[in-house]
């Protein structure tokens, strides 16, 4: 057993989300998206972390840490839960962070999410964005999503992962998960595959680079339906990233692509809560329509948030909206949801209760 399954067992055990190592430093953990110092343990000179990380990789992994300075990988600990692991070089030394994957799979329905995002897996074609910054909650949506898929049909799905988070059990549809590093050389090269593989779904991951963001809309254009991510804070500001990933000249022929592949952006915040009871989800979500497509087209991304305000009926949701109903409900506090609105000003001008009322940063 390695040493370090002490502190992953300490992290599941007091609901954390993350475990922060770093040489000249306690280790510390993420709870409801504080970190805080693990009880117990001292300060980790740069030797004893290195030694405590290297147990837990392959003369390969180790490696490839010592030479780049930065890995990624899954590690398993029965019993108590799966982590997606990274390595790095820091000033003081080396560091980690790991996070917890938990055992079981939400069922979307126990997410709390708009009703709207049900549909998504029925969906027979076309790409769906899930987004949100970091700590979001963008991986359990999507694995939510696709144990739907799982659970009611029939389907072929490939998803490339960078390592493989969620695992999901045999059911009705088959699923093959690979893993960069240990199942295939690189994504370039998987996606170059995937299309011969005869997939029905296709899960991407996170799109970070143009090859990844020209397979995802092609494979959509072409008749699949693709799941992926990104981070970013709203639905007009995804069309942006992707836009902005390909060459000017591009940009046209892709903004028509576009228009008619998109099915939906789901954007979401995890939120503390003002009872200090854990984290709340707030959600925006884009449903492509007529509108919004007339605006792909016509390279108008900055009015959607207009679209999505006003089409509540057609199970949109606008971001800015949400935070001031959970402001409103009592359950978040407004200075949290300021922080994440999209529109200062609107949020200043909104009718709070006086309960709520916070004095907002100066130059909003």
């Amino acid at each position: 057993m390695a040493r370090i399954d002490e502190l992953f067992r300490y992290l599941k055990d007091n609901k954390g989300s993350d475990l922060h190592l770093a040489a000249g430093l306690e280790p510390r953990i993420r709870v409801h998206g504080s970190l805080e110092a693990v009880r117990g343990w001292p300060v980790l000179p740069h030797g004893e972390l290195l030694s405590l990380l290297r147990e837990l990789v392959n003369d390969s992994q180790w490696e490839d840490y010592s030479d780049c300075g930065d890995l990624d990988f899954a590690y398993g600990l029965e019993g108590v839960a799966r982590f997606r692991a990274n390595f790095l070089r820091q000033e003081n030394g080396c560091g980690a962070v790991f996070r917890i994957i938990p055992e079981d799979i939400v069922p979307l329905e126990a997410l709390n999410l708009p009703k709207a995002i049900e549909a998504l897996a029925h969906l027979q074609q076309g790409l769906v964005l899930v987004t949100g910054p970091t700590g979001s909650g963008k991986s359990t949506t999507l694995a939510a999503i696709i144990d739907m898929i799982n659970r009611d049909t029939t389907r072929h799905v490939i998803s490339i992962e960078d390592p493989i988070e969620f695992v999901y059990p045999h059911r009705r549809a088959l699923i093959n998960q690979r893993e960069v590093g240990t199942h295939l050389r690189s994504t370039s090269t998987a996606l170059r595959s995937m299309l011969r593989q005869d997939p029905d779904v296709l899960v991407v991951g996170e799109m970070r680079d143009l090859p990844t963001i020209s397979f995802a809309v092609t494979a959509a254009e072409t008749g699949h339906l693709v799941f992926g991510t990104v981070h970013t804070a709203s639905a007009d500001t995804t069309i942006d990233r992707i836009m902005n990933a390909f060459p000017a000249g591009a940009r046209d022929q892709v903004r028509t692509m576009l228009a008619d592949s998109l099915r939906a952006i789901l954007c979401q915040h995890l939120i503390p809560r003002r009872d200090g009871g854990g984290r709340v989800l707030a959600a925006e979500v884009l449903i492509n329509n007529e509108a919004v497509a007339h605006l792909l087209r016509k390279g108008k991304a900055y009015q959607i948030p207009a679209v999505v305000a006003t089409a509540r009926e057609a199970g949109m949701q606008a971001m800015d909206v949400e935070l001031r109903r959970l402001v409103r409900d009592g359950v978040i506090s407004a200075e949290e949801a300021y922080m994440r609105a999209t529109s200062k000003k609107d949020f200043e001008q909104a009718d709070l209760p006086p309960a709520s009322v916070v004095k907002f940063p100066a130059g909003h």
